[in-house]
């Protein structure tokens, strides 16, 4: 299955604080770990919302709404996406990541639908 695992966002990560250079090498192992297992299939850190921008759909309108986005737990700061064998599989995967932020965070795990789920459609 493939799952995304999503690294939330926090107030230093919003600030476009940007990791130790203790923290960028733990992440890296991490991330040669995955690579080597076959697990990771891509991984990226994302700019703080400040820089970034919405497009709010409404019937046939578009409407561009510019960065900052409020309440960074509800932002993402980064991502994963990951081929594993079972949501507990990427469970085990996460708790052996370095803390990738200054403070408490969370990390995230959504799997992906696979084809047989809309096999009733």
């Amino acid at each position: 299955m493939k799952c995304m695992v999503i690294v939330k966002a926090s107030k230093d990560s919003e600030k476009g604080t940007m990791p130790s250079a203790e923290l960028l090498t733990a992440m890296g192992q991490y991330n040669d770990e995955l690579i080597n297992a076959g697990i990771m299939l891509v991984g990226a850190g994302l700019k703080p919302t400040s820089q970034g921008k919405r497009v709010r759909f409404s019937g046939t309108q578009r409407t561009v709404i510019d960065g900052p986005f409020l309440e960074p737990e509800d932002q993402i700061a980064g991502y994963w996406l990951w081929q594993v064998s079972s949501l507990d599989e990427a469970v085990e995967w996460v708790k052996r990541c370095p803390n990738p932020m200054l403070e408490d965070s969370d990390i995230e795990i959504r799997p992906e639908y696979e084809e047989a789920d809309f096999a009733a459609y």
